[in-house]
């Protein structure tokens, strides 16, 4: 990579519980860093170095053994944008939501109860409702005539999908599509499983 991104990379592998076992500069303004990392902290991280590194760095990795265990990776710490209901999502109704958050569907969309559309800009799951629509009125005004902009959802591969979810979500691949979801549909079921297991943890 060019050493001006060294402490940025450094700094993500670190998160990932990596240890750096060598650098070396060349004459070229570029360094070779190697690190010691655990497969699990490979999830995702090859697109987030070449986000950081702006596509110029190269990476390559090889199997070093089974090594101890170093810890949890952290996760993320925002809440999910999910689908209280099943339907065909509206501008309308993700103009609303995209304030609270990034989406991952667009308008025009077939999406179901439980499913995830979004990640939330806050800690915390937020149910949100994608399909509704406008109320038809006899007013017209210039603001009700603008189109409504969305912006463009965030699209994701395979690898960011496993990054991505928590304990109690899934990912749903489909020929076509690849989608994720809680692993309890209902938001009651969600609740109540919830409460269970405060309570289980209060009991230990």
């Amino acid at each position: 990579m060019p050493v001006d991104f060294v402490g940025v990379i450094t700094g993500i592998m670190a998160e990932r519980r990596a240890r750096m076992e060598n650098i070396s500069h060349g004459a070229d303004s570029r360094a070779r860093v190697d690190f010691l990392i655990p497969t699990r902290g490979l999830i995702g991280v090859r697109g987030r170095i070449l986000t950081e590194t702006r596509g110029t760095a190269l990476i390559h990795q090889l199997s070093a053994g089974y090594k101890p265990w170093v810890g949890e990776i952290p996760h993320r710490t925002n809440g999910c944008l999910i689908s209280d209901r099943t339907g065909m999502t509206t501008g309308y109704a993700l103009y609303g939501i995209q304030e609270r958050g990034e989406l991952f569907v667009n308008e025009g969309e077939q999406t179901y109860e439980g499913q995830i559309i979004g990640e939330s800009a806050k800690p915390g799951d937020m149910d949100v409702n994608a399909v509704r629509e406008k109320k038809l009125t006899n007013m017209r005004t210039h603001s009700h005539d603008e189109a409504i902009r969305l912006t463009p959802p965030r699209r994701m591969a395979l690898e960011n999908a496993l990054e991505f979810i928590g304990p109690d979500e899934l990912i749903e691949v489909t020929p076509s599509a690849l989608r994720l979801r809680k692993r309890l549909l209902n938001e009651n079921d969600r609740r109540r499983d919830a409460g269970r297991r405060a309570e289980m943890r209060e009991s230990q």
